[in-house]
């Protein structure tokens, strides 16, 4: 899929690290649609996946290949795994101790994080709320005009839309081993409790507390 070019957001590769192979899902069958939604049930394995006009499912404990789709959002649920997620209109959101082992993208959605959830590659999206818990991301975070939600603690969420000028959270007991790279004009709020590495592109704002001003 290639993303629409525009002025970038971009938390470097190292925010969260995490380690994950590919899944060997050799032998099962794929699973493909143009319309409807496809569900892997719980503790079942399946090749890649794919649907053109629908949502995509995959239960606890499921193993998969690829998730594709076009007009829908992909969801893993609670120790799913996949080797790459892919979307242009939905949310795609990974339960806790979901994992990843390549990308994850969207152009036009939400991406969720939830504790303990890892990606191997990159998280990206164009437009839409990021949100990353206690997770792992091993590729970096690329958004043009997303908000972003970085945080150890999965607490509470910000929900943040498409605004002219991105709001970026740094969390409490986040820490931050890249460069953040802001190709744009963005609000960047790091607690005070946090540890990043080199900002360049934005100022940064230091809060106290568990969240950061309105």
């Amino acid at each position: 899929m290639l993303l629409r070019p525009g002025r970038r957001c971009r938390v470097a590769a190292g925010v969260i690290l995490g380690v994950s192979a590919a899944y060997n899902t050799a032998g099962a069958a794929d699973t493909s649609k143009v319309m409807g939604n496809i569900e892997v049930a719980a503790g079942e394995q399946s090749g890649d996946v794919s649907t053109v006009n629908g949502s995509i499912r995959i239960g606890e404990n499921a193993v998969v290949g690829s998730a594709q789709t076009v007009n829908g959002s992909i969801s893993l649920a609670r120790q799913a795994r996949a080797t790459a997620l892919e979307t242009v209109n939905g949310s795609i959101e990974l339960a806790a101790q979901a994992r990843v082992s390549g990308a994850v993208h969207t152009v036009n959605g939400r991406l969720s994080l939830a504790d303990g959830a890892e990606v191997g590659g990159a998280l990206v999206n164009v437009s839409g709320a990021i949100r990353v818990a206690a997770a792992h991301v091993g590729g970096g975070i690329d958004t043009v005009s997303g908000g972003m939600d970085v945080r150890k603690s999965g607490g509470w969420s910000l929900s943040f839309g498409s605004e002219d000028v991105p709001r970026i959270v740094i969390g409490p007991g986040t820490v931050v081993g890249g460069t953040l790279n802001f190709e744009r004009k963005v609000s960047l709020y790091v607690s005070d409790r946090a540890t990043i590495g080199p900002v360049r592109g934005a100022t940064v704002v230091k809060y106290s507390g568990a969240r950061p001003p309105d």
